[in-house]
């Protein structure tokens, strides 16, 4: 059972001076006993605690035994006296592996154990009982049994083995555990203890970045002490890569939980650098945004991943020196929002509360939205504000509800008292009301005029090119109801928001259309070319790619011009017969050249990983474990070029099989899965397709690899009999959970589907489909029929 809105509000009212005394033991493999000391006041009467699925369970209230009628979800508390009480719960509860409770992981490599709680939405009350929800927040002291070998890592700061100091209060969603054999790299910076902490397997890796992630660190500390008043909040700051993480990181107050995707094997490249030192300053920016202070509901959840999301690319371009991360949020995540806010699903960025009445809808709006959309509308803000007063508005905001709850409400007259400004205005057309502007381009003889088709103020770089696409001029404009005409550029190609500064789709006139499309790799600026590599592919991709690609310098744009004509062409939109026509384009703009950059040719590769049908150059390349131009192999790229031979029907299983064997790592299995899976056969569809559907206990990210091998838009014939049995198996297997949910949601069919196929998802829509895969699917037939 879901909280909802009303619920939480109702128990909010009657509840205040909570406190949390947590002892667990994992020492068993097969399940852990919770035991949860909850201190409280309450003005009286009933409430309850949410505990998920315990076995065994002992109650007590006030020193006296009670027997609650538990419905596997919720412990009620009824007839409480006003003032003070004390609720012991001791519960043994089942590990998971799906990610959603106590966490378990048996590491391939070595037979290493890890596990543990990386929390979230509806999750705590998986691991102890607690008031789960954002505006109670408590004090949690945690004392951990485990192997003394083990390494236990949690919010507070360590007083012993397994033992931590309270923490200031924090929202039960917020709490982690993580206990293994962790390798570790420990310091102290500025007087507090840090560390960046992975599994023993991935210790060669962790130690060869160690230096980085601990500069990168140190800087993000260093920005925001000198940007926020308020010192950092918590008494140590551990990060710490975890197996099968259901996210990219996770802002624990205190300790960061980190996909181990950001600790690549092999090569790591300046992308991989850069979306790491923004997932580092995103998680720490969280520190402030979203733990310190919290939403007081979900609809303001933006409050933590707007702003975080913002800082996060914002301090790795200009603090931590990463040039080139604003590339990558015009070309790969602000593309994302726009297609988010064209389906049924948008949403405002700050939505009303009523908007998200239940626990269940709120795990459905962390999206593009809150996050691209908002991170853009929040650097919109401050370019229309001015630095200096967004930042005297933000923390007025941090210290008037610090360790407390916020709405927008509470940030708006911070930022209405720091600037003259009518925020509040701006506000209700940028953040509370769905759907972006359009920015036009037209000529008046020859004169480019700009207007916006929409409401919102905008203000952004527009820059102009000669026909020869020479830098021509450039200037910061404001635009808003009235056209604007720009006469001393009459005659040359205008792009608006060439920087990026708002959010708003750009329709160019025919001349500058025309001049960009045959010539966008003559722009010198990466980050105008970031602008308009998304706004072309949506017209022509195979054009652009076709006559592009293969001149474009940015290895970030030619990964992220090829990922989305792969997601949004090839996967959704292709019709099987032109299937094969497209991927020959895509493969030809990919050919590898003799003599070019290496980051260049390793994302050159990686599109011709998906899009070649050459089998003799796959296995050649697999057989030499390096390119005819002398580029290394990876193991994520040997698995990927692994996945087009068998999907072109070139591998076995037994060969397959063997290269597990070389790789022997939790990416080695995985690999295996999604390459056994794609090949051309029935026999291997149906094995795979068991595995999935099966197989109660199977975790998400094996659920994932599995899919992303089994559907494929060159076997359409293959797979059409699952279509159908997709949709009907998908509801059952998402009310595992939310993540889990998800993983099911994203396994949709990877290929164009017909009418029919459509209308069979409509149909199973209109039954009782888990709110998360619902989402999910709507946006699919969205972004694939419109509607």
């Amino acid at each position: 059972m879901s909280l909802t809105l009303d619920e939480a509000r109702a128990r909010a009212a009657v509840l205040s001076g909570i406190s949390y005394d947590l002892a667990l033991d994992v020492t068993s493999p097969e399940d852990f006993r919770s035991r949860t000391v909850i201190r409280f006041t309450t003005t009286g009467g009933g409430t309850f605690l949410e505990l998920h699925r315990a076995g065994k369970l002992d109650v007590t209230l006030d020193g006296s035994t009670i027997t609650p009628v538990y419905d596997g979800s919720r412990i009620p508390l009824d007839d409480l006296a006003p003032g003070r009480h004390e609720v012991v719960v001791d519960a043994r509860l089942r590990y998971v592996t799906d990610g959603e409770g106590l966490h378990t992981f048996t590491d391939p490599a070595d037979g290493e154990r890890y596990v543990g709680g990386y929390l979230g939405l509806d999750i705590t009350q998986r691991l102890f009982a607690c008031f789960d929800q954002l505006d109670l927040k408590a004090p949690i002291t945690l004392t951990v049994e485990a192997d003394p070998a083990w390494t236990v890592l949690s919010n507070g700061l360590a007083t012993g083995p397994g033992t931590f100091a309270p923490t200031p209060p924090i929202a039960c969603d917020l709490f982690v555990v993580a206990a293994g054999p962790f390798h570790s790299v420990r310091w102290e910076h500025a007087g507090l203890p840090m560390g960046w902490h992975a599994r023993r397997s991935l210790a060669a890796e962790l130690d060869r970045d160690a230096a980085e992630l601990r500069r990168v660190t140190e800087i993000c500390y260093d920005h925001f002490g000198r940007i926020f008043t308020e010192p950092f909040p918590f008494g140590s700051y551990d990060q710490v890569f975890v197996p099968e993480l259901n996210w990219g990181a996770q802002e624990n107050p205190g300790c960061v939980t980190f996909n181990e995707f950001l600790l690549p094997r092999g090569r790591v490249t300046d992308d991989d650098r850069r979306r790491r030192a923004m997932v580092i300053a995103h998680e720490m920016s969280h520190m402030w945004f979203g733990d310190l202070v919290s939403p007081v509901w979900w609809e303001d959840a933006w409050l933590n991943e707007s702003f975080a999301d913002y800082m996060g690319f914002e301090v790795a371009e200009t603090a931590a020196g990463y040039t080139g991360t604003r590339v990558s949020f015009e070309a790969v995540h602000k593309p994302g929002a726009y297609d988010a806010d064209r389906r049924r699903s948008t949403h405002a960025v700050a939505p009303a509360s009523e908007q998200v009445p239940d626990v269940a809808t709120a795990t459905t709006i962390f999206d593009q939205i809150s996050y691209g959309k908002g991170n853009a509308a929040l650097r919109q803000l401050v370019t229309w504000l001015g630095e200096e007063d967004f930042l005297a508005g933000v923390n007025a905001y941090l210290t008037a509800h610090r360790f407390g709850n916020a709405t927008l409400e509470d940030l708006l007259s911070a930022l209405d008292a720091a600037s003259p400004r009518d925020v509040r205005g701006w506000a209700e057309v940028w953040l509370r009301r769905p759907g972006h502007d359009t920015i036009r381009v037209t000529r008046r003889d020859g004169v480019p005029v700009l207007t916006r088709d929409g409401v919102r103020p905008h203000r952004f770089t527009v820059t102009a090119y000669t026909p020869d696409l020479e830098p021509a001029g450039s200037r910061l404009i404001d635009l808003g109801d009235e056209p604007l005409a720009l006469p001393d550029w009459s005659g040359l190609i205008v792009v608006p928001n060439a920087h990026g500064e708002t959010f708003a789709r750009l329709d160019l006139d025919p001349r500058s259309l025309d001049a960009l499309t045959g010539g966008l790799t003559g722009v010198p600026d990466p980050l105008v070319r970031a602008v308009l590599w998304p706004a072309l592919l949506d017209r022509d991709p195979l054009r652009l790619l076709a006559g592009q690609l293969p001149h474009e310098p940015s290895p970030t744009l030619i990964t992220a011009a090829l990922a989305r004509t792969r997601d949004h062409l090839i996967r959704r939109r292709l019709p099987a017969a032109d299937v094969p026509g497209a991927l020959a384009v895509i493969a030809a703009a990919c050919a590898p050249a003799a003599g070019q950059d290496e980051q260049r040719a390793v994302a050159l590769t990686g599109g011709l990983a998906w899009s070649t049908t050459d089998t003799d150059l796959l296995r050649r390349w697999l057989a030499a474990d390096a390119t005819d131009h002398g580029l290394t192999l990876d193991p994520h790229v040997r698995w990927a070029l692994l996945h087009r031979l068998a999907e072109l029907g070139g591998i076995e299983a037994p060969q397959i099989e063997a290269e597990q064997q070389r790789d022997g790592t939790a990416d080695g299995v995985l690999g295996a899965l999604t390459v056994l899976a794609a090949r051309p056969t029935a026999s291997a569809k149906a094995q795979a397709w068991a595995a999935m559907t099966e197989d109660p206990g199977i975790s998400g990210r094996r659920f994932r690899a599995l899919a992303a091998g089994f559907w494929s838009p060159s076997q359409r014939e293959l797979v059409a009999p699952y279509i159908p049995a997709y949709v009907a198996a998908a509801p059952t297997l998402a009310g595992r959970g939310s993540a889990f949910a998800a993983e099911v949601g994203r396994a949709f069919p990877a290929l164009a589907l017909t009418d029919d196929e459509h209308d069979r998802v409509r149909d199973a829509l209109r039954s009782d489909v888990p709110t998360v895969l619902k989402r999910h699917w709507n946006d699919e037939l969205d972004d694939r029929t419109g509607h």
